[in-house]
């Protein structure tokens, strides 16, 4: 008897994976399933995550990515297609979206199964871009309305509902502008030059000849004449080859008396030199001040520690939540963290309503009285009016210990906070937001984790430079803005819930998520800045550790540590779960159950505005918070 997989939709990805590499035709290529958006990068193709229920849905559009991107691998020629790109935005968006319908329309006369699993993916994007709900052509996408075109006269097929109705909205002027050129479209398929050449035609045909940039076949008029000239140039030369070498004897015989001559010139030219370094003094230096100063050396990858390397940089992202998934993605993974946590709701609630309580009581208004200047003090004008030798009173309002300040929550989004920790997490990042808000109390919200597992297109990079020695960090890092510190938490409460979408959560590390957030926090305006980081362990990734001392991520995040507690321009506290983070943060405090994390986040916070001094160091004290 077999051994179940471990994931249900395991079978089908690997299946998928080398039914792709066949029809591309790249039996090296790799083939990985992400959250990140589809397509090749060199060797790698990215394809859009298949969950472990496997819906109906999510394998065709799987299906249909795979067929659209191996089509496009197998039968595009990328230097040809780049000599023939326009230079305009637009030209060049129609021009690269008629070729992707080429190819697509190429591969389904081989192979005709693919048109449906396309067809798939078509409707997908169409539906998730809301093509069925736009009414005027001014919103519909031309260049996509091109290549929609091309695809139905290529194959005769009818479009999915969408995608046709984004063609309608733009079928009267494509055939008004461009109707003959559109039909030599199926004659042209199985040649990229001649087809490529009529989409630069089309582009025209359309409006946009001016984007289209220099004519490419004059550049190859250019380079055969060009090539006359040399062949010429060469017959002229092999003409004159005999002169040349009677020249040459010439010559020879001319360097034989001179060298006859050199040792003589040799000495005057040393005495020559004698005295000119004794006359000329300084201005024998000048050729040092025309030699161009050297570059300045690259900053520090970190500020915490000059000696923290970072193989590089390129792949890394800062990115907002809602640029991740699609708003209604975003409604449906709220939904669905609302539903898994609804039992812890009330708890959660209630002790937001405590520390909204603690807070609130520090609000209330404080006044000093009997002041040369300030407000008026309308309480005492009736003294005034009995005795007019009286001088007027004025009173101030004091400022509040928990105004002017912004709070940082830093969440760890590795693989290792998949399930119960994240959703909790999540559900009380959602509900400090709302209650600080209330409170005045500005709030961000950020995450942080990498974009592949296994180092990415970082190491990736790595291993074509020939795997150099102790590269540094050697992944693609994701910083994630779920919610901006002035952004309303109703604008963004979606946006907590991309938590939950499978395959977001994978590396972690830290420290540089930490001096990001610190950044971050730097160029705020408040005078006061809180930072809590909510993590259940130290920093990994195996892609670094793996080239790299086994402390090298953890002594960064105790570098980073160290450096934003000694400027103490930020409130620095920590919050693990299951693992004992007061090792690294002098104030922090380690739960062993998530379920204890809302009243530890609470606690934490309502401890930082307390008033008075001992009250805060017994809350503190409460929640086992080394200091």
């Amino acid at each position: 008897m077999t051994k179940p997989a471990d994931n249900p939709a395991d079978p089908f990805k690997k299946a998928l994976a080398e039914a792709t590499k066949t029809l591309a035709d790249a039996p090296d290529m790799t083939v990985t399933y992400s959250v990140d958006p589809s397509g090749v990068s060199g060797d790698q193709m990215r394809l859009p995550q298949v969950s472990r229920r496997m819906t109906r849905d999510e394998v065709m559009l799987a299906r249909g990515t795979a067929d659209a991107l191996a089509l496009r691998h197998k039968f595009h020629d990328a230097g040809v297609g780049s000599r023939y790109n326009p230079s305009g935005e637009m030209a060049q968006a129609l021009y690269d979206a008629m070729e992707t319908a080429r190819c697509e329309a190429l591969g389904a006369r081989e192979m005709p199964g693919t048109l449906t699993n396309i067809d798939a993916k078509i409707a997908s994007e169409a539906e998730r871009r809301g093509y069925a709900h736009m009414r005027a052509q001014s919103e519909a996408p031309l260049p996509v309305a091109a290549a929609y075109m091309v695809r139905e006269m290529a194959t005769g097929r009818k479009l999915p509902p969408a995608a046709e109705h984004v063609l309608d909205l733009w079928r009267p002027f494509l055939e008004e502008t461009a109707s003959e050129s559109f039909e030599h479209v199926n004659d042209l398929l199985a040649d990229q030059t001649a087809f490529a050449k009529l989409a630069r035609r089309v582009i025209s045909d359309l409006g946009y000849g001016d984007q289209l940039g220099d004519d490419p076949d004059d550049n190859m008029d250019d380079d055969a004449a060009a090539d006359d000239d040399e062949t010429e140039d060469d017959q002229d030369q092999d003409q004159s080859g005999e002169e040349q070498d009677e020249e040459q004897d010439e010559s020879d015989a001319a360097a034989e008396s001179q060298q006859d001559q050199q040792p003589d010139q040799k000495q005057a030219t040393a005495q020559s030199e004698d005295v000119d370094d004794s006359d000329m003094g300084d201005e024998i230096e000048a050729p040092d001040q025309d030699t161009p100063p050297e570059p300045p050396s690259p900053p520090p990858a970190s500020a915490a520690d000059p000696n923290y390397k970072v193989f590089t940089t390129e792949f890394d992202e800062e990115i907002r939540a809602e640029d991740l998934a699609e708003p209604a993605e975003l409604e449906r993974l709220r939904a669905y963290l609302d539903q898994q946590l609804e039992p812890l709701k009330g708890a959660v609630s209630r002790l937001a309503n405590k520390l909204q309580r603690r807070l609130q009581a520090q609000q209330n208004r404080a006044w000093e009285f009997d002041l040369e200047e300030g407000t008026l003090d309308a309480g005492k004008l009736a003294r005034v009016v009995t005795n007019p030798t009286l001088p007027l009173s004025f009173k101030t309002e004091k400022d509040t210990e928990f105004r002017d300040t912004v709070v940082t929550l830093l969440l760890d989004n590795s693989g290792s906070m998949r399930g119960r920790p994240i959703s909790i997490a999540a559900i009380c990042a959602d509900v400090l937001a709302r209650t600080l808000e209330r409170c005045s109390v500005k709030v961000e919200i950020l995450g942080f984790t990498t974009r592949a597992w296994k180092g990415g297109q970082s190491r990736e990079k790595w291993v074509a430079a020939g795997r150099p020695a102790l590269p540094g960090r050697l992944n693609d890092l994701r910083h994630i803005v779920y919610k901006s510190a002035d952004a309303p938490w109703r604008r963004v409460r979606a946006n907590l819930g991309l938590m939950m979408k499978e395959g977001l959560l994978k590396e972690n590390i830290d420290g540089e998520a930490l001096e990001w957030a610190h950044r971050r926090m730097a160029g705020r305006p408040e005078s006061r800045k809180v930072l809590m980081v909510i993590s259940d362990g130290a920093p990994v990734d195996d892609s670094t550790l793996s080239v790299n001392p086994a402390v090298f991520l953890e002594k960064h995040l105790r570098d980073v540590i160290a450096m934003i507690e000694k400027r103490r321009a930020v409130e620095l506290l920590a919050i693990g779960i299951g693992h004992d983070v007061t090792r690294y943060y002098q104030r922090a405090v380690t739960i062993t159950d998530v379920e204890q994390l809302a009243g530890a986040m609470t606690e934490q916070l309502a401890a930082l505005f307390d008033a008075d001094p001992r009250a805060r160091a017994r809350a503190l004290g409460k929640t086992g918070t080394r200091n």
